[in-house]
């Protein structure tokens, strides 16, 4: 495995705590803010809406710049975000913060997986890949759980704080040890979109969408579900996202080596069906607490099993447009959050948190069709191929 993985790894690993961060703290930015949960729920959807428009923009605009210069340009703008975030005194300053901290991170996510999987070799490549977003599943273990620890402790400012501090450490290890790695040759926007005619693209990509959007759905408040269900206090909620978040890595790792030993569609249909069962009954189980503790494990470990899965599927199958393809995907993956984030923040305040859950499993059943039908269409275009011969 390229040593430089994981310095790729450290860099997904700040951006996964800049944009999981408030999950954690939302009710202490509520309620100093003077906005409703749903409202400063809004801040994820904006960050994940943001994320998902700017990313495939961002890396096509910088297609020909030296990747290891682009990546410390944009971490110091992901710096300079995230210090205003530590100062802000209002939810228009917060918001403004969260979107500039957005684009970087567009970027940034793009960045490290598009190169992990350029520098590794094809047996690998998921593995690279699932690497690259394990450092995004590692912010949850240590990352939210110690943020919200600050945030009960010195408010929610100082878990922006740590995250300054982090971000400047990793210009300073990108500095000393990425070395120089020259853009790929740039492809036209015209080619990039060629691609999207492509119906199991389409289709693929569509099933992040909707997959991630059910996650969210009930991930971005989990905190007043634990809350709510359990009646948990600060404590004993960062118990609960250790072990998310401890869970959620394994899970990662789990995706990625599936992915190499079994295929990517298979991953992809096995994954998205445990996890929308996994779901579904998670609130149904708030009785016994084995039982609990037992599915929201496999719930978090599914979480994050799924993308290396699904950016193998792009690779194969659409290699000359693979960059801008798995770019997308993390776009995909954000417009889910930002719609689960945003129907999780309708139904919390319509029909009440216990509902986010079986709202999100719908979304992820969804998922489950639409990756069928996208696998289904490459199928048929291979079956009319050999019936042409």
């Amino acid at each position: 495995m390229n040593k430089r993985i994981y310095l790729l790894t450290i860099v997904s690993f700040i951006v996964g705590l800049v944009e999981m961060i408030l999950g954690g703290i939302l009710p202490l930015v509520a309620n100093d803010l003077g906005v409703s949960l749903g409202q400063a729920g809004m801040l994820i959807s904006v960050f994940s809406l943001t994320f998902a428009i700017s990313g495939p923009l961002l890396l096509s605009a910088t297609s020909g710049i030296e990747r290891k210069r682009l990546m410390l340009l944009t971490l110091f703008a992901a710096l300079f975000a995230n210090i205003i975030a530590v100062l802000s005194t209002s939810y228009t300053m917060l918001l403004v913060t969260r979107i500039i901290s957005a684009m970087s991170a567009a970027l940034l996510i793009s960045l490290c997986v598009t190169i992990a999987s350029n520098i590794s070799s094809e047996p690998y490549r998921a593995r690279a890949i699932s690497i690259v977003l394990m450092g995004v599943s590692a912010s949850l273990v240590l990352g939210v759980p110690f943020g919200l620890m600050l945030g009960n402790a010195f408010g929610w400012r100082a878990p922006f704080g740590f995250i300054v501090a982090l971000t400047a450490i990793s210009i300073l290890c990108i500095h000393l040890l990425l070395g120089k790695i020259e853009p790929k040759p740039s492809i036209s926007i015209k080619a990039q979109l060629q691609a999207l005619k492509n119906e199991k693209i389409i289709f693929i990509q569509l099933t992040s969408v909707l997959f991630f959007g059910g996650h969210l759905t009930l991930y971005a408040y989990l905190t007043p579900f634990l809350q709510r269900t359990l009646g948990l206090d600060g404590n004993w909620i960062s118990v609960m996202y250790l072990i998310v978040g401890i869970a959620a890595i394994i899970g990662g790792g789990i995706g990625g080596v599936l992915s190499d030993r079994i295929g990517p569609k298979k991953t992809i249909i096995t994954v998205i069906s445990v996890f929308a069962v996994s779901i579904f009954i998670l609130p149904f189980t708030t009785f016994n607490a084995p039982l609990f503790l037992t599915v929201m494990i496999v719930w978090s470990m599914l979480s994050w099993a799924l993308q290396p899965a699904i950016q193998s599927y792009l690779i194969v199958s659409a290699p000359d447009t693979s960059d801008i393809q798995q770019s997308l995907n993390n776009s995909a993956a954000h417009v889910g959050m930002a719609l689960g984030s945003t129907i999780g923040g309708i139904v919390i305040e319509r029909l009440g948190v216990e509902r986010n859950a079986v709202i999100g499993g719908i979304l992820v059943v969804m998922a489950l069709f639409v990756g069928l039908a996208s696998m289904q269409k490459k199928k048929q275009k291979a079956d009319t191929k050999s019936k042409g011969v």
